[in-house]
């Protein structure tokens, strides 16, 4: 067990993270709005997400990724979500395996109310909001699945999926990243480290260190993230609010 800290720190560490390793600012604004529709909703409501992403996209979206951007537009012109992620589907030449499913998912390991049996699945949906390959949902799955663990108090190395040695390429392909995340996380000795050696590995892209930092985040909780890494997080009071809102229902039982 991770004696350290308490699933209430850990949980609120996952969507602390996430903004801290954002640099860009569009997943956790993501993130955000998966995150208060599942404190509204007190559970997982894909049409009520959906809604959400779509309002942000009107006012004008940014850092979504090509492939949800496209996404979308579609569905805001009145095409059904299946079809729409369809068509997107083939007008990337089946390449719609990218990283943003797993960026904005994390919140839902942070709702208590989902069962641990019933993430996988509500992973899968979410992602299908948008990306049509199931790989990105699969991906955003074991994500939310290792936060889970973690927040729990899972040990890593039990919490751990299996993993290939090595960061590998800091592309944006959803396998790729999460390797690239599971490499610093694990070969780290505390937040700042793990997302200070991913922000190096990732240059410009904004792609690892925003699962490095909900990762990390659950792995040794919000108190452990440094206040300079949320310097640049200009929602951090919106932030902060979810996570403790989505943290309280981990107050007993730990």
């Amino acid at each position: 067990m991770n004696d350290t800290t308490g699933a209430e720190d850990r949980c609120r560490g996952v969507l602390i993270g996430l903004a801290a390793g954002d640099k860009i600012g569009g997943p956790i604004r993501m993130a955000m709005r998966l995150a208060e529709s599942l404190v509204a909703c007190g559970g997982f409501n894909s049409f009520d997400i959906l809604e959400r992403y779509l309002a942000w996209w009107r006012e004008g979206a940014f850092d979504t990724g090509p492939v949800s951007h496209r996404a979308f537009a579609l569905p805001a012109m009145g095409m059904p979500v299946q079809e729409a992620t369809a068509q997107v589907h083939r007008e990337f030449g089946g390449m719609t395996a990218g990283c943003n499913p797993a960026h904005r998912s994390p919140p839902l390991s942070m709702l208590a109310a989902i069962a641990d049996d019933d993430l996988p699945a509500c992973a899968m949906t979410e992602a299908g909001l948008t990306h049509h390959d199931r790989l990105a949902g699969e991906i955003a799955a074991a994500v939310n699945k290792l936060c889970r663990a973690l927040i729990r108090g899972d040990a890593w190395d039990h919490a751990l999926i299996p993993q290939e040695e090595g960061p590998g390429n800091n592309g944006g392909f959803a396998p790729d990243v999460l390797r690239a995340a599971l490499h610093f996380v694990g070969t780290s000795g505390s937040f700042a480290v793990a997302l200070e050696r991913s922000l190096t590995f990732a240059g410009p892209a904004n792609y690892c260190p925003v699962l490095v930092g909900a990762i990390a985040g659950a792995r040794w909780g919000a108190s452990a993230i440094p206040p300079s890494s949320l310097a640049h997080v200009d929602i951090l009071p919106r932030v902060v609010a979810a996570a403790e809102s989505l943290a309280s229902g981990w107050g007993e039982g730990e």
